[in-house]
């Protein structure tokens, strides 16, 4: 990481700057950084850390009999996508949005065909951060695949979303295990109808009948 300032170009010299400042911060912590597990325990509280429609739906998600966090592990990036994420993350955070292919400054342009630098070409959002105060994205089973569409808004975590953090997105609630290994994990939570929107369409669909 500490070679990434010096290796992209100064087109976005804010954005190089906090690199720099995210880089220092990230040299502190090497000793307290973890990658989490099938089972994490943490005591979880809904006036802590969590968004407004978490804190509406708390009763759905939460579990207090788990006493921690369950498929929350983050998996391996090779060196070159871990580059990737932190810049997008932290021009994410400098922006307040996510960047296209075509803001990419070319030693982090992934080598595909399809992709030149400076040109918008085919599917310029191929690498997305799902920004802290704003809707994810659609949850897709592609997420198994890779994590380039679904970045974590963190840089200081510099990585993409877990098991459970996806299936938090997905309104699995905190107390349903994933089994199988990661990659299938990701696929069940990609393909699923989302619980809560299912939920909300069996009420529809009960009160409709009720009342024939």
């Amino acid at each position: 990481m500490r070679e990434l300032p010096g290796k992209i170009s100064n087109s976005l010299p804010e954005v190089t700057e906090e690199i720099q400042n995210i880089i220092g911060q990230l040299e502190g912590r090497k000793y307290e950084l973890k990658s989490g597990g099938r089972f994490t325990e943490k005591k979880m509280s809904k006036d802590r850390g969590s968004g407004k429609f978490l804190k509406e739906n708390w009763e759905w998600f939460h579990d207090e009999r788990i006493g921690g966090v369950l498929n929350h592990e983050t998996r391996s990036h090779i060196r070159e996508d871990l580059q990737r994420y932190l810049w997008c993350s932290v021009f994410a955070k400098v922006k307040g949005n996510s960047p296209r292919l075509y803001d990419f400054p070319e030693e982090l342009l992934p080598k595909h065909k399809n992709v030149k630098f400076g040109e918008k070409g085919h599917f310029p959002d191929r690498f997305k951060v799902q920004l802290r105060d704003k809707p994810s994205k659609t949850v897709t089973s592609h997420i198994s695949k890779d994590g380039h569409y679904f970045i974590h808004y963190d840089p200081l975590q510099c990585r993409s979303l877990t098991v459970r953090e996806a299936a938090r997105i997905q309104t699995f609630p905190d107390n349903y295990f994933f089994e199988g290994n990661r990659t299938q994990q990701y696929h069940q939570i990609g393909n699923a109808v989302p619980p809560l929107l299912a939920r909300q369409l069996a009420h529809t669909v009960f009160n409709i009948m009720k009342n024939l």
